[in-house]
């Protein structure tokens, strides 16, 4: 039996792409040609913030001390987490060495990028939860400098809990930029910051534009799209949970697509039933986002077993996936795609937002096929290394000369022929390709 559409969304992610490339290219050009007055020029205008770029220690701790206590608690509880699931992540990175031949060997170093530019959304939401996400992994990889950099409020500047985050998790400055210019004034070193050698982070569709225009100048996470979610549900879940799960994700933005993938047609209509009653609930911002996610990018997909679902979820690769369902263990060892997994109704797609430890600047629109999201590996440059005798290079050289003549690379095959005939002038090489 195939699969079946209880609800079809109307719009993919694809279907509103805005025509923003040549808006971001001619703002990256102009920034980079007008350096840290073309920067500012676009702040004023788009930031509509006069303040300090670079927040002084005074202003951080003024910001600082507008954030409550109990949300203080929150924030180091959270970056407690992440610090020790990243540092968790560092230690399988190994440096390791083998012996080729007798007295050949190589190895594996993992080097910390120099400078990060962490990018945390400011404007509809206030992503104090980005700000633990980026800055802590770069500074747990060993980076040298990190740069948060988010979106001023006109008149206010950088939300004080931002603020706080980005400073108790390690960043050695806080600039208050959004957008397009924000990310040029990381990559293009402005302002006296040193040059990003890679940008993390979400934001909106701008800068994931200029990610992906810059990507290659400065390394990226990823090229993101508006954040989705899937939920694998079958006859034990709870439909109220599950309703509430993905009205939860949907509040993330108007184009951001939530999923049900079930084998039960009751739980399926239960949950239908439930959803808009929840939006409803919401308030009005996170309603209108909801509301519209729900209607235009929503689905319902009936699946005959849980074989057929978890398939159909390998299909979509969805960047959150949750389990509601018997068998926990099956899940996690048949399922294969999917940024983060949550299983069981006990955790849920927001406590990976927040303060569990896992990462949430993760793999979206079907990217989660062929890539995972931000961790520390992200900033680390795993790189590789020989050293030789002269006696184990002999059968290395030989194999490499003939393999290059038979590439027809001359020139690499007489890098080899220069040591053989050095190190061992007495004897003769058969360095042909031929048979």
């Amino acid at each position: 039996m195939a699969i079946e559409y209880l609800k079809k969304a109307t719009l993919t992610a694809k279907s509103d792409a805005s025509e923003v490339h040549e808006t971001v290219k001619n703002i990256l050009n102009d920034i980079s040609e007008g350096g840290d007055a073309k920067a500012m020029e676009y702040a004023a205008k788009f930031d509509r913030y006069d303040g300090n770029v670079l927040l002084t220690q005074d202003e951080i701790d003024a910001a600082i001390a507008l954030v409550p206590e109990k949300l203080k608690a929150d924030i180091r509880f959270a970056h407690d987490n992440v610090k020790r699931f990243a540092e968790t992540q560092k230690s399988t990175l190994s440096e390791v060495e083998m012996e080729i031949e007798p007295g050949f060997v190589a190895g594996q170093k993992a080097i910390p990028v120099d400078a990060a530019g962490c990018y945390v959304p400011g404007g509809r939401y206030s992503h104090i939860a980005s700000a633990i996400m980026t800055v802590t992994t770069a500074k747990v990889a060993g980076c040298r400098h990190i740069t948060a950099c988010s979106p001023p409020r006109p008149g206010v500047g950088i939300a004080p809990a931002i603020v706080y985050a980005a400073h108790i998790c390690g960043a050695d400055k806080i600039m208050a930029m959004g957008g397009v210019q924000g990310v040029a004034s990381m990559t293009y070193g402005l302002f006296g910051l040193p040059k990003a050698n890679i940008l993390v982070g979400p934001g909106n569709q701008f800068v994931a534009e200029a990610k992906r225009i810059l990507f290659g100048r400065v390394g990226i996470d990823m090229i993101a799209g508006p954040t989705d979610s899937l939920i694998l549900a079958d006859e034990t879940a709870d439909a109220h949970i599950v309703a509430t799960d993905l009205v939860s994700q949907a509040e993330h933005g108007y184009n951001s697509p939530v999923w049900l993938v079930t084998d039960d047609h009751a739980l399926a209509e239960r949950v239908m039933q439930i959803v808009p009653q929840l939006i409803d609930d919401l308030p009005e911002l996170n309603r209108e986002n909801a509301f519209a996610a729900w209607r235009d990018y929503a689905e319902v997909i009936l699946c005959t077993d849980r074989e057929e679902m978890a398939a159909c979820s390998d299909d979509y690769a969805p960047e959150h996936l949750t389990v509601q369902a018997e068998d926990l263990d099956w899940w996690l060892d048949r399922l294969t795609c999917y940024g983060s997994l949550f299983l069981g109704e006990e955790t849920t797609v927001s406590y990976g937002d927040k303060a569990t430890g896992t990462n949430h600047v993760l793999p979206t629109s079907g990217a989660a096929s062929y890539t995972g999201g931000l961790s520390v590996h992200k900033y680390m440059k795993i790189v590789t290394w020989q050293r030789s005798t002269r006696e184990a290079s002999k059968n290395v050289a030989v194999a490499t000369a003939r393999i290059s003549r038979l590439e027809g690379m001359e020139g690499h095959a007489r890098a080899a022929d220069v040591r053989l005939a050095k190190y061992f002038p007495d004897e003769n090489f058969d360095l042909t390709a031929e048979e």
